[in-house]
C-alpha cells in the first residue's frame, strides 16, 4: 500500500519516517514539507522521496492512508480533510485538544466508511512490552498498584497555550500505556505544574492517580522542567514487585545513527545493565529485555486495512484515553476527584 507523511518536524522525522521506511508493506509517496529547510532534511533523510506543498497534493499522488504529524493546533482540519478524500488516517498524538473533537473525528471516520487510527506508538517502548510479559506470566499474582515516570530534561520542545502542554503530548502516551495494561480508568486526581499566564499558561508537569475500574491504581508522573531525566516502571503485585529503569532505548539509539530497517538485529533491545528486576522470592531476578519497534504500529495499519479489522489502537481507547486527560485537567482545576465516563461496550 502508498502512504503519504504529512509534516516533517522532530516528529516526523525521527518516530514516523524511520518506522514507515522498516515496515516493507508500505511504499512512501512523498511528505509535505513546504520550508526549503525542510525539505532539505527530508531529501538528507530520505533521497528520492517526494516533498508535497499541501496535503491535496499529496492525496492526488495516489495514497491509501496518510500520517498527520503537525502541531496539534493544525490537526483537527488535516485528519478532516484527509478522510473527506477518502482515504485512510493516522493522527499523531494527542488525538485531540477534548474529547468533544474526539468524538467529531470519530464522526467523520464512520461517515466516511475510512480507517482512523492514533500514533500511541509508545505502546511498542522496550519496557513496556518487557512489563507486559512479566504481567502475562503471572509472576506477580493479583496487582495492586503501579508507579510510572517519564521525567524529561528538555522545556524546548513543548507547545505553547492552554490547550497544549505536557499533559497531553507525554500524558497521552502513559496514560495510554496504563489504560492498555490494567484496563479503562474510572476516576482521576491530577495535579498540574505551570509556567506562563493567559494565553501563553502551559504545564510543564503532571502528577496523575488513576484508579482504573479493574481496581488497579496506578499512579504517573512526568516533568520536563525539572532538571533530571528518569523512567520508571514498577509494579506490585501480591507475590512481590517489578522494577525497570530502561532507556528510550528506540530513541536513544535513532540519535545514534541507527535505523529499524538497517539495524533490525540489535533494535529495540536494552543493554544487560538496564534490564528490569523481579522480585518474587528471596533473590531477584534479572529479566531480559524484549524487543520494542515502532514499525509494528505501521505493520497493524497495513494487515488491519487489508483484512478490513479494527487496528491495534481503536478510536473507543483514544476516546478514553483523551477523556481521562480531560478530567485530569478538571481534577487539577478543582482539586476534586473526577470521574471519568466508562468505554462503550
Amino acid at each position: 500500500m502508498r502512504i503519504g507523511l504529512v509534516g516533517f518536524g522532530v516528529g516526523g522525522r525521527l518516530f514516523h519516517l524511520p518506522y514507515i521506511q522498516a515496515a516493507s508493506e508500505w511504499e512512501l509517496v512523498g511528505v509535505v514539507a513546504r520550508a526549503e529547510s525542510t525539505r532539505a532534511s527530508l531529501a538528507e533523510a530520505a533521497p528520492g522521496v517526494e516533498a508535497f506543498a499541501s496535503l491535496d497534493e499529496l492525496i492526488d499522488a495516489g495514497v491509501d492512508a496518510v500520517v498527520i504529524t503537525t502541531p496539534p493546533a493544525t490537526r483537527r482540519e488535516l485528519v478532516l480533510r484527509a478522510l473527506e478524500r477518502g482515504v485512510h488516517v493516522v493522527a499523531d498524538k494527542p488525538f485531540a485538544p477534548d474529547a468533544e473533537t474526539a468524538r467529531e473525528l470519530i464522526a467523520a471516520a464512520d461517515a466516511a466508511g475510512r480507517v482512523l487510527t492514533v500514533f500511541h506508538n509508545r505502546r511498542w517502548d522496550t519496557d513496556l512490552v518487557t512489563l507486559r510479559s512479566v504481567l502475562d506470566s503471572g509472576a506477580l499474582g493479583p496487582v495492586w498498584r503501579a508507579d510510572f515516570a517519564l521525567e524529561q530534561d528538555d522545556r524546548t520542545v513543548l507547545d505553547q497555550g492552554p490547550d497544549e502542554g505536557l499533559l497531553r503530548d507525554l500524558g497521552a502516551h502513559v496514560v495510554d500505556q496504563l489504560i492498555q495494561l490494567f484496563g479503562p480508568v474510572a476516576r482521576v486526581d491530577a495535579h498540574l505544574d505551570w509556567v506562563g499566564m493567559g494565553d501563553e499558561r502551559v504545564d510543564v508537569g503532571f502528577f496523575l492517580g488513576l484508579h482504573h475500574a479493574s481496581g488497579v491504581f496506578s499512579s504517573v508522573s512526568s516533568t520536563k522542567g525539572a532538571r533530571r531525566q528518569d523512567r520508571r516502571m514498577i509494579v506490585t503485585g501480591l507475590e512481590g514487585n517489578y522494577e525497570s529503569h530502561m532507556s528510550d532505548v528506540q530513541y536513544e539509539q535513532l540519535l545514534a545513527g541507527l535505523r529499524p530497517a538497517t539495524d533490525a538485529d540489535t533494535w529495540g533491545v536494552e543493554a544487560e545493565e538496564r534490564w528490569g528486576v523481579l522480585t518474587v522470592g528471596a533473590e531477584p531476578i534479572r529479566v531480559p529485555s524484549l524487543r520494542g519497534d515502532y514499525s509494528d504500529f505501521y505493520r497493524d495499519l497495513h494487515r488491519a486495512i487489508a483484512s478490513g479489522t479494527a487496528p491495534a489502537v481503536t478510536l473507543d481507547e483514544a476516546l478514553h484515553t483523551v477523556s481521562v486527560l480531560d478530567a485530569a485537567r478538571e481534577s487539577a482545576t478543582t482539586g476534586e476527584r473526577v470521574t471519568v465516563a466508562p468505554l462503550p461496550h
